[in-house]
């Protein structure tokens, strides 16, 4: 359709050479109109008003959120589609690979990566819609200190959810080595059943020194995980401390799994940690320590009348398979809850802007340790610092000032 005569007769300042009109409509019979134009620079709709008074813009909005796709080669878009077809199909190998992407540190891999989740957000979101807004898996936290019996419980519990046509995940996050950066990554050795079954996938991860027990891509693998069709996402973190508040802000419910016979237990065990239990499992309550974790789930009930009454404690064994099932029983009614209330969905609005910060966070230390006017300087301020000539406050405000002066 032509340009109308009223719209060539503002100034070409108000539109660039490359914005493209898309629609033209008129709102009355005299010289009012109303048009779209669409850039192709930033992919953005906007609405524009005409008038014998003048020309305002009404509406702006983003219309392309694929956009991030721009300048990836022929190859990476097959890579890209590839991964997502096989992933939402259902395929393991496409699932292994497209979590390795967004494990990666690589640049170029790490664009090709945000492509890809953003492809697998959008599937999330519509198939979400189809379900009536609910969600499509049940995210489950598992921390506990070693010797809890967590592998054997997951193993037993993935089982159990498998059998009855569930299709489950696990992250297992193992910890890695401050010095060579390595893991032994014996979750996946432990769980040799569950790891054979099909309708189970079992992915361990290093921490890679990272705080919180979790890779900072955890939270994108439990998508990935989702959209692969699985019902349940199990995300085991390493111990118990005050970083497992990480692996409570990308889940649904936090489960904290406790061994009977370790001491003086409400001692040994931090109370944020309790706090954020949503459920006390005291773990292998057999043979001899039936008796201890007796004593041990009385203590834990006390407890938690004064620091979360919600929260329920129980005794299982992982071994004999006794209290699982209740254990699932009161997990599906705990989600069901937080479903009817509401409190589910806003939970996870909440996780998703936290980890968004999180992710900022992060890197904007790496840009500020890797700024020209700051990286120089970090080494000669920490052995000053080393050496006591400076105080830790005032070499930290010296590279803040350094790097501000840069920017």
């Amino acid at each position: 359709m032509k340009i109308p005569s009223l719209l060539l007769r503002f100034p070409c300042c108000y539109f660039s050479r490359r914005t493209y009109f898309t629609n033209f409509q008129f709102t009355s019979r005299v010289d009012f109109l109303c048009i779209e134009s669409l850039t192709p620079v930033d992919r953005y709709r906007t609405k524009w008003i005409c008038s014998s008074n003048g020309l305002r813009r009404e509406l702006c909005q983003q219309v392309a959120p694929d956009q991030q796709g721009e300048g990836l080669s022929d190859r990476e878009q097959r890579l890209i589609d590839r991964l997502y077809n096989g992933l939402i199909q259902g395929h393991r190998a496409c699932l292994a690979e497209a979590i390795t992407l967004v494990e990666s540190t690589q640049s170029r891999k790490k664009k090709i990566a945000q492509v890809l989740l953003q492809k697998v957000l959008s599937y999330h979101r519509e198939q979400e819609k189809l379900n009536q807004g609910k969600p499509l898996a049940f995210r489950v936290g598992l921390s506990g200190p070693p010797g809890a019996g967590k592998s054997t419980f997951i193993e037993c519990f993935g089982k159990m959810l498998t059998e009855r046509k569930y299709k489950v995940s696990v992250l297992a996050v193992d910890p890695s080595s401050s010095t060579s950066g390595g893991s032994l990554l014996g979750d996946k050795t432990r769980m040799t059943e569950l790891s054979r079954d099909m309708n189970a996938y079992i992915r361990p991860s290093p921490t890679r020194g990272t705080l919180g027990g979790v890779t900072r891509t955890t939270n994108e693998a439990i998508l990935l995980c989702e959209g692969g069709g699985y019902d349940v996402v199990l995300v085991e973190t390493v111990g118990v401390g005050q970083s497992e508040f990480a692996v409570a802000d990308m889940v649904d419910m936090f489960i904290l799994l406790l061994p009977p016979a370790g001491g003086d237990e409400l001692q040994g065990i931090k109370r944020g940690i309790i706090e954020m239990a949503d459920l006390v499992a005291i773990n292998k309550a057999d043979g001899d320590l039936v008796v201890p974790a007796r004593r041990i789930q009385a203590e834990y009930v006390s407890a938690m009348k004064l620091l979360r009454k919600r929260s329920k404690v129980m005794r299982i064994s992982a071994k004999t398979g006794e209290g699982i099932s209740d254990m699932w029983d009161k997990m599906t009614e705990f989600r069901d809850v937080m479903l009817t209330s509401g409190e589910l969905i806003a939970k996870r609005r909440k996780q998703q802007k936290v980890w968004m910060w999180n992710l900022i966070q992060e890197n904007m230390l790496e840009h500020f340790r890797s700024h020209l006017t700051v990286k120089d300087k970090i080494p000669l301020l920490e052995e000053k610092v080393h050496s006591g000539v400076l105080s830790p406050g005032l070499a930290a405000d010296l590279l803040l000032k350094a790097f501000k002066d840069g920017l």
